[in-house]
C-alpha cells in the first residue's frame, strides 16, 4: 500500500459532476446556518479534490468505464484486526455512466483487493447516492447497517441535572467490559458476519478503554450518583469551531453503552452531555445509531433532537 496516490491523480471534472452527492458527507449538511459552499469546500468536493494528498490514499481507476475510486487504508484497524482494512471514500463516475458499468467497477474493484491477498473494506454512503449504493450493492458488497443521524442544539430546556463525572484512567477495563456486555446486535461490527460476535465485542471493550485513556474521545461520563454503580458510559468527541467554519462546533456522542444496572441512565448521560457542550459554547449535539434503536429514539424526542441525514454502511471481504 502506498503512502499517497501517485499513479492516478483525481479527475477534477468527474469530481464537479458528483458535487451533489458529495457534499452529503459533511456532518454538519443539516445546519442551515452554515454555508452549503463552505461545507462542499470541506467535506465534500474539496475533500476529493485533495484526496490524494492523505497518506495511505489510493486513487484507483474503475475498469470498463470513466471513473475512479477514492480509496484509504487504515493502518489501525489493519494492525489491530490482522488483516488489510480501508475504508472507499467514494466512486467518481459522469452522469451517463451507465448502472451496469459501475456494478462491473465495483466487482472488479473488489477483485482488485482480493488479489492483494485477505482484507475487509467498507464505506459509508449517504442514503441519497442512490446510484453508488446500487452499483456497490449489485457489485457484490453487503449492506451491514443502515445508521440515522440525530442533531440538537445546546440552547434547550433540559431535565434537572444528574450526577455525572468522568471516567478515571483505572476504570479502562472495567468501561471497556461495559462496551462488550451490553451490546448491540444491528451496530456495524456485530451485524457484519466478517467480525463475528467475540471478535466484535473485543473491539468494542478495546475502543471503550481507549476512549476513556484519552485517546479517540475527549470526555467519557459515568454516572456519580449515590447508591448506583458504573454499569453505563458515553464518550464524546469535541470538535470546536474554527476560522472556516466559525459555527461548526459540536460536540459528538461517539459510543454510549448502558448495562442492566443503570436502566434509564442513557437519557440522563445524553442529557448531561448536552449541558456539558453548553459550558463549552459549542452549538451542537450530535448523536448517530441504527434505524433499529427504538431506545435511542425515545431519549431523541424527549430532548428535541431532529433527524438530519441517513447513511448506510456497506462492506466488503475476501473470506
Amino acid at each position: 500500500m502506498t503512502t499517497a496516490s501517485t499513479a492516478h491523480s483525481i479527475n477534477a471534472t468527474l469530481v464537479a459532476a458528483r458535487a451533489e452527492a458529495l457534499v452529503l458527507h459533511s456532518p454538519y449538511l443539516f445546519l442551515r446556518e452554515l454555508s452549503l459552499a463552505v461545507q462542499q469546500a470541506r467535506f465534500g468536493t474539496g475533500a476529493a479534490l485533495r484526496f490524494a494528498e492523505e497518506k495511505q490514499s489510493e486513487v484507483l481507476p474503475m475498469a470498463g468505464c470513466e471513473g475512479q475510486w477514492l480509496l484509504k487504508g487504515l493502518s489501525w484497524d489493519s494492525d489491530y484486526f490482522g488483516t488489510p482494512t480501508y475504508r472507499l471514500f467514494t466512486g467518481l463516475f459522469g452522469p451517463d455512466t451507465q448502472l451496469s458499468a459501475l456494478q462491473c467497477a465495483a466487482v472488479d474493484l473488489r477483485q482488485q483487493l482480493a488479489n492483494r491477498g485477505s482484507y475487509y473494506a467498507f464505506t459509508i454512503v449517504p442514503a441519497e447516492d442512490i446510484r453508488l449504493l446500487q452499483a456497490l450493492t449489485g457489485g457484490g458488497w453487503q449492506l451491514v447497517e443502515t445508521r440515522l443521524n440525530f442533531y440538537c442544539s445546546t440552547n434547550v430546556a433540559l431535565p434537572a441535572p444528574v450526577g455525572v463525572r468522568l471516567a478515571r484512567p483505572e476504570e479502562a477495563e472495567h468501561i471497556g467490559r461495559i462496551s462488550a456486555i451490553a451490546r448491540n446486535p444491528y451496530d456495524r461490527f456485530h451485524a457484519d458476519p466478517w467480525f463475528g460476535e467475540v471478535r466484535a465485542d473485543a473491539f468494542l471493550a478495546r475502543y471503550a478503554e481507549a476512549a476513556v485513556k484519552g485517546s479517540y474521545a475527549d470526555a467519557v461520563l459515568v454516572p456519580d450518583e449515590p447508591g448506583t454503580v458504573v454499569d453505563s458510559f458515553l464518550a464524546i468527541g469535541d470538535t470546536f469551531p474554527d476560522a472556516i467554519i466559525p459555527n461548526g462546533g459540536a460536540s459528538r456522542i461517539l459510543l454510549t453503552a448502558v448495562g442492566p444496572q443503570n436502566r434509564g441512565w442513557h437519557l440522563k448521560l445524553v442529557t448531561e452531555t448536552i449541558r456539558r457542550a453548553s459550558t463549552l459554547s459549542l452549538p451542537h449535539i450530535l448523536m448517530t445509531t441504527q434505524a433499529t434503536n427504538k431506545a435511542v429514539f425515545r431519549t431523541c424526542e424527549k430532548l428535541g433532537f431532529q433527524l438530519g441525514s441517513t447513511t448506510h454502511v456497506l462492506a466488503s471481504h475476501s473470506n
